[in-house]
């Protein structure tokens, strides 16, 4: 099918999420074509885990998402791709929103609007701040993109693009530990605009809430200053691990 889709599942020990992705991805109508999960090396189970629940599974033991992700788009045959976080919680049809929005070939790589939630909480600071930056990162940051359609998405917006378009740019850039997802949107942005979807998507506010709400924005923003002044190296240094 010239409109097939793939999801992409990026995990590095996710056990305890994947049971939930199972039932939602069961629950999307229409159905994707493939979906696919690369493991980085997990030490929990996630691997053993996710072919239990009948996922396909790579055991890619190079840790990194962005090399993952590469893998992943690699070995699946979709044209379409979604790389999904697997704490994030996707609409019932999602399949359909994706194959709506790239069916506009201006459209080079879209993602939907996260809102972070907790079993206590909305984030709505970090939910406000993640949809506003998607606009103002790229204003301030790359202006000639910004009048061009481009908005700077991240990995909790559900990204999704060609396969094609995706592999011509030499994909994500496998050196990035964060920030790689901004980096992709700027090297899509030969292809078309990189734009929001008015979709809602559920994720995971536990990164947020492992590092407090205040804490947790003035890391994405001081990250996303230092990508965009081309201070790659050691960059994932500056994201605080959670467990």
């Amino acid at each position: 099918m010239t409109d097939a889709v793939a999801i992409v599942i990026p995990t590095l020990d996710e056990a305890t999420t994947l049971p939930r992705l199972a039932r939602l991805l069961a629950s999307l109508d229409p159905p994707p074509g493939e979906v696919l999960v690369v493991d980085g090396g997990s030490s929990d189970g996630t691997a053993r885990i996710a072919r239990q629940l009948g996922f396909i599974v790579i055991e890619h033991h190079e840790q990194g998402r962005s090399r993952q992700i590469n893998r992943g788009v690699d070995s699946v045959t979709s044209p379409i791709v979604c790389v999904l976080h697997a704490d994030t919680q996707p609409p019932d049809d999602m399949i359909a929103v994706i194959r709506r929005t790239m069916a506009d070939p201006r459209v080079a790589l879209a993602g939907f609007t996260p809102l972070l939630s907790g079993p206590d909480k909305v984030r709505w600071v970090t939910s406000f701040h993640n949809w506003i930056k998607t606009w103002y990162a790229p204003l301030m940051l790359r202006p000639h993109l910004f009048f061009r359609g481009v908005r700077l998405l991240f990995g909790d917006h559900a990204m999704f693009f060609r396969r094609a378009d995706f592999l011509a740019v030499g994909g994500c850039d496998p050196g990035m530990s964060v920030m790689e997802e901004a980096d992709l949107c700027v090297k899509m942005a030969r292809f078309g605009r990189v734009r929001l979807v008015n979709r809602v998507i559920l994720t995971s506010d536990r990164r947020v809430a492992a590092w407090g709400e205040w804490k947790a924005n003035w890391i994405y923003f001081t990250v996303g200053i230092r990508w965009a002044m081309g201070l790659h190296a050691r960059l994932g240094d500056r994201y605080p691990p959670i467990r």
